[in-house]
């Protein structure tokens, strides 16, 4: 046992000693965030137990096979190939369980008897899996964001096992001021007709019954239509209860419906709620900029270094929470740590920058974009060309406004055009369909009213002492925005997120894998986790 005096006064151990043969289950392995934390584990706490993971079968085998190929090949663990390879292979190995399951389907799909041998296999449960979509189909993001804590909670109640849910700070939704580290209150015009519980969670079942049976009637009513107008119509549906009930888009929506879910499910039981903000890059572990897939301030990025929108509505003196993604996943290791070892209770952390280390929306326009002017051949697979203009942002009447007039002219230069027989769409008309979809997606964002707090989360890697803190850095304090923005955050999207130019040819605009695809020119709908 290596506890300090000062961690043995707070009654916590060493995070290393915490989860000493203690098996883990982790939802979600196959992305971004659940990577970043299982190379972490390995690396840092050399006497785990087990690693056990979630993973839905693939179409070229089961769990294994697709952990193999979409994970343990991740560049996420290229530092460990290159200096302990071997130990790297055995580890994945032996310590590494893959269980071929649905998160989504009640006892993950498995046999009884299976699902119970499960169960009994586990010390602490990390949910890291989430539909990141801002815009969704309302029936799907219901289903991994929110019904499928109904599954994750009854395995960690049968296994008498803490819960670790990571969610997000937007759950916040339309609320403004102070966030700090508690239950959200609904926001929209609804919010009377949600029941508030005397210990703070609402009661979201009616609610989610509603939703079904909205769902139900689309589909009904859709008939035999096609299936991706279906899914259209399942997307509006989504934004539209979303923003009436005080969110502004499905995946924050059904985020908050899932907290409350696990609220419920785990009163009596230990249950942590991690939010982190607008994940991006890493700062340090496992290198500098690691990142996987165009993230939220990637995708505006993106569009601007291909010459696909020059402007943008947004707030420029609001404060823009971003979070490297190695301080969210040290946040969750402490908050796995706290749980195995105090017990029953509910704790909420935010993994944020705003409160400790405020970043102004324009500060980060101004960076990035001197970066990219001075620098843009450094980044070869960003940018085919320099940038000759500068990146405006604007209110969003004037953006509206600026939106009309400019689409009146560009439609009807396009359909000049196209009676004189030329092909495809003009260069005016991509760039204004890039920038409508990039203010859909984004704009509730570049207009930040509210300002996360974390001080119970820095208080936590107190109470765990300095050496905890040196190996699971969570304080954004840490951040020096210029150095990360302008050189770790640009090389890394560079090497990590985007292809070579001559690898693959551009994607049309206007579409995007869910997953935030490396070379989509029209931003992917990726939400802050």
């Amino acid at each position: 046992m290596t506890t300090t005096i000062n961690e043995a006064a707070a009654g916590l151990p060493d995070v290393r000693d915490a989860f000493a043969g203690k098996r883990i289950l982790l939802t979600g392995a196959t992305g971004f965030v659940a990577k970043v934390l299982l190379e972490k584990l390995v690396r840092t706490v050399p006497d785990i137990g087990r690693i056990v993971l979630l993973i839905r079968a693939g179409s070229n085998g089961d769990a294994r096979a697709r952990f193999e190929r979409e994970v343990a090949a991740s560049s996420v663990f290229d530092h460990l190939r290159a200096v302990r390879p071997a130990w790297l292979e055995r580890v994945l190995a032996e310590r590494v369980e893959c269980v071929t399951g649905e998160i989504t389907e009640p006892g993950f799909g498995l046999a009884p008897a299976r699902f119970a041998e499960l169960a009994r296999g586990v010390d602490v449960v990390v949910n890291a899996a989430a539909s990141v979509d801002f815009r969704e189909p309302l029936d799907e993001a219901l289903a991994i964001n929110t019904l499928s804590l109904r599954h994750v909670t009854a395995l960690a109640r049968v296994a008498n096992a803490p819960l670790v849910h990571v969610s997000t700070c937007y759950v916040n939704g339309y609320n403004r001021g102070e966030m700090r580290e508690q239950v959200v209150a609904p926001a929209g015009g609804t919010r009377d007709a949600i029941p508030c519980q005397r210990d703070g969670w609402y009661d979201v079942d009616a609610l989610i019954d509603s939703l079904q049976r909205r769902i139900a009637r689309v589909r009904a009513k859709a008939g035999g239509a096609d299936p991706e107008r279906l899914r259209r119509r399942l997307t509006d549906l989504g934004i539209r209860e979303a923003q009436r009930h005080g969110w502004n888009d499905t995946y924050t929506f059904t985020k908050w419906l899932g907290e409350q879910v696990a609220l419920r499910a785990m009163h009596g039981h230990a249950l942590t709620i991690v939010r982190p903000s607008i994940i991006e890059s890493t700062l340090r572990e496992p290198a500098p900029g690691w990142i996987e897939g165009v993230k939220v301030a990637d995708a505006v990025i993106l569009a601007y270094a291909r010459g696909k929108t020059s402007f943008f509505p947004a707030r420029r003196q609001g404060i823009i929470d971003v979070i490297p993604v190695d301080l969210v996943a040290n946040t969750i290791v402490l908050a796995g740590a706290e749980a195995l070892s105090a017990g029953p209770g509910r704790r909420i952390y935010q993994c944020c920058s705003g409160s400790t280390n405020p970043l102004a929306l324009g500060d980060m326009i101004r960076l990035l974009q001197a970066e990219s002017k001075r620098n843009w051949r450094k980044y070869d697979r960003l940018f085919h060309a320099e940038p000759k203009h500068d990146f405006r942002t604007v209110g969003e009447g004037t953006f509206r406004f600026v939106m009309g007039a400019f689409g009146i002219g560009a439609t009807a230069w396009n359909g000049l055009r196209r009676l004189a027989g030329a092909p495809g769409a003009t260069r005016a008309l991509e760039k204004l369909r890039t920038t409508r979809l990039l203010a859909l997606t984004f704009a509730f964002y570049a207009h930040p009213r509210y300002r996360f707090h974390n001080a119970g989360l820095l208080a936590l890697a107190a109470r765990f002492g300095e050496e905890a803190r040196r190996l699971y850095p969570v304080d954004a304090r840490l951040v020096d925005w210029e150095d990360y923005l302008c050189r770790i955050h640009m090389a890394g999207l560079n090497r990590y997120a985007l292809r070579r130019r001559d690898a693959v040819p551009d994607a049309p605009a206007a579409t995007a894998p869910a997953d935030g695809g490396a070379d989509s020119l029209a931003t992917p709908a990726t939400a802050p986790h």
